[in-house]
């Protein structure tokens, strides 16, 4: 009988297939490399000249972007700690809505980092307690560095607007920016309440339809359906929009009925009947004043005769949320029941008509008199990846515009910030007593990943950079940054290159109480996967033979 150890330990507490890692080695290096390697895959797509990623999802989906939001997204990380930084970076696209990328780099950059200064015999809590002193130094040295007057802004003003915008867009569409942020700027201002801070994101949308290329994009005020209408009305000026949810159509019964028929006449009189209903109730909407019939489900083909007969035009769209965009661009109620809706029920637009956008037919509603309550973005682009990132790059210039409702302050960007940061932090690492510096130092040091990776990218030599940014910086000038054009340090402020201050400030944030509480960890305790053992990975199309 082969000689077996008694368990001992935790193993004696948790029932058997659990996994139990502990100490520096097993627990808090491993998590350190987890994270480490999904910022590297981040990294490489920061800044204008980031590289795109090609992700495939699990249904097949292919992705093929450089936004760090999707990218950790479809990903589907498994390891806890990596977790840890996607939740961070999508905490940051909910609150701004751009900067995922920054968070995780930098995260994973604080946590290597972090790495270098156990391997030297720091304790985790210690660096613990120097990135908490360095961060709440930062938030102090950000206030500094922000651009005098950038508080005071009209959100109305465009030329304001695309200056803050443009380094948001242009990080996702290098060289279309010019193209591309004056339509935003235009979307947001249009549908931009009497208190900007109200701004709703949900009021920019972006329809992307094949062909033509990004010069061919423009924004429509209203909304721009990707169906044709139903009937052969496909022009209404100054429309009278009746919206039914459930179809425009004979409602069936929900318990089933029979009629007993019993002469040819009968019959025929059992389907004029109907068929009087049904135009009642048709005329009755005519009737109200109303010149659009919209269906939240099925159209009837006899209601849709009837409709043609009394010149409505007839729209459906099928999706509860698009009907719902649709009810509060043109200020109408979806009605449950088909029948004659009242004078406040009715919505109206300036004008409903059907189009054609490079060979597919889009139908569009303009609302620009009647109160402007949602834009459309249209975007053009060759293939559906290109249309896909396009639009990302939309988000995050309309989520810019959101956060700098709410505080308009700038700092200079392309790293000039960073390195001033990085600057400052080191000071004050040098008058700090006790082991804390090294891990303030540390803290500034890791923020070089910014202009670092902008250089790497952009196939410059970033040690070579960093040193002329930091001799910049020791001379006075704050807001150098690199020009990735050049190849060269130049001053922001003539190149016009500036970050949101709230962007800035939530990444640090975040990064930071990722890393902290990655770092606080030292055991890791899984218990045993729950179900039984896999079923076999059979190929073959299914067949027993």
């Amino acid at each position: 009988m082969p000689f077996q150890l008694a368990p001992y330990g935790v193993q004696t507490m948790l029932k058997e297939g659990h996994k139990h890692l502990s100490g520096l080695d097993e627990a808090v290096l491993k998590n350190i490399d987890a994270c480490k390697e999904l910022s590297q895959i981040t990294r490489s797509s920061l800044g204008p000249n980031g590289m795109n990623k090609m992700v495939i999802n699990h249904l097949d989906k292919l992705f093929v972007t450089n936004d760090a939001a999707t990218i950790v997204n479809e990903l589907e990380v498994q390891h806890p700690a990596a977790k840890l930084l996607v939740l961070a970076g999508k905490a940051q696209q909910e609150e701004i809505g751009d900067g995922a990328n920054l968070v995780i780099s930098f995260a994973g950059e604080l946590l290597q980092g972090a790495e270098e200064l156990i391997r030297l015999g720091l304790h985790p809590s210690e660096i613990i307690r120097g990135y908490s002193k360095a961060l709440t130094k930062v938030i102090e040295l950000l206030e500094k560095i922000v651009e005098p007057g950038s508080d005071k802004m009209d959100v109305r003003n465009k030329e304001q607007v695309v200056k803050r915008i443009v380094s948001a867009v242009g990080s996702k569409q290098w060289g279309q920016e010019g193209v591309l942020c004056p339509l935003i700027a235009d979307a947001c201002i249009q549908v931009c309440p009497s208190n900007p801070v109200n701004f709703n994101i949900d009021n920019v949308r972006v329809t992307k339809i094949l062909g033509g290329g990004i010069n061919d994009c423009c924004v429509v005020q209203g909304m721009v359906l990707k169906s044709d209408a139903v009937g052969t009305i496909k022009h209404v000026k100054k429309a009278k929009i009746a919206v039914f949810g459930a179809g425009v159509d004979t409602s069936a019964t929900e318990t089933k009925g029979t009629v007993l028929i019993k002469s040819a006449e009968q019959l025929e009189n059992y389907a004029k009947s109907e068929e009087a209903k049904i135009e009642e109730l048709i005329k009755e909407v005519a009737d109200s004043g109303a010149t659009v019939v919209v269906s939240g489900g099925s159209v009837g083909e006899m209601a849709l005769h009837f409709c043609e007969r009394y010149k409505l035009m007839v729209l459906k769209i099928s999706s509860k949320f698009e009907l719902r965009r649709f009810c509060r661009t043109t200020g109408a109620v979806s009605l449950v029941k088909l029948g004659r809706p009242s004078a406040d029920e009715l919505g109206y637009a300036d004008s409903v008509s059907v189009e054609e956008i490079g060979g597919s037919r889009v139908t569009v509603v303009k609302n620009e008199e009647g109160g402007n309550k949602l834009t459309t973005v249209v975007v053009r682009g060759s293939v559906d990846s290109v249309l896909d990132d396009i639009e990302r790059a939309i988000d995050d210039g309309v989520n810019s515009f959101k956060a700098m409702c709410r505080d308009s302050r700038f700092v200079p960007g392309a790293g000039a910030t960073e390195i001033e940061l990085a600057r400052n932090l080191k000071e004050l690492a040098y008058k700090e007593t006790g082991l804390d510096q090294y891990a303030i130092a540390k803290f500034g040091e890791c923020f070089e990943i910014v202009p670092r990776m902008l250089a790497e990218n952009a196939g410059l030599n970033a040690t070579e950079i960093i040193s002329s940014l930091y001799a910049a910086h020791a001379s006075g000038n704050a807001k150098a940054g690199v020009d990735i054009e050049q190849g060269t340090c130049k001053d922001m402020t003539a190149q016009s290159v500036w970050d949101l201050y709230l962007t800035k400030l939530f990444a640090v944030k975040l990064a930071a109480d990722a890393v902290c509480t990655v770092l606080r960890v030292d055991q890791i305790i899984m218990a045993k996967v729950a179900g039984g053992p896999k079923p076999p990975n059979r190929s073959g199309d299914g067949d027993d033979d």
